[in-house]
């Protein structure tokens, strides 16, 4: 798991710019207010399916990283399939945190 990567969806979650649920990441896309779609890898194929096509449509980025068991307790609640950013900023820094380690590492 990268903690930076959900550390900073954490921080997102905590300023209030992240929706999560299936219908209000659909709202968010539509309305074009999302700015990130994240996706978790252990979505179905008719959810992956049904959010690359919206987010293709409406030219979001959309992003697979994490289970989702990761992704919910990565905003403090249940597992989640799929969370949007609606904040450019936060969208930005997780673009950049994906798949960079923590920048400080723990040895024991």
């Amino acid at each position: 798991m990268n903690n930076l990567f959900f550390n900073r969806l954490g921080l997102a979650m905590r300023a209030g710019k992240v929706v999560h649920g299936d219908s209000a990441v659909l709202a968010a896309i539509r309305s074009q207010e999302a700015k990130l779609v994240l996706l978790a890898a252990d979505a179905s194929d008719n959810t992956r399916k049904k959010f690359a096509d919206k987010c293709s449509h409406y030219h979001i980025p959309l992003v697979e990283h994490g289970t989702r068991s990761e992704i919910g307790a990565g905003i403090g609640k249940e597992a989640r399939v799929v969370v949007a950013v609606v904040d450019n900023g936060f969208a930005k820094l997780l673009t950049e945190s994906q798949g960079k380690p923590a920048e400080v590492e723990r040895f024991e």
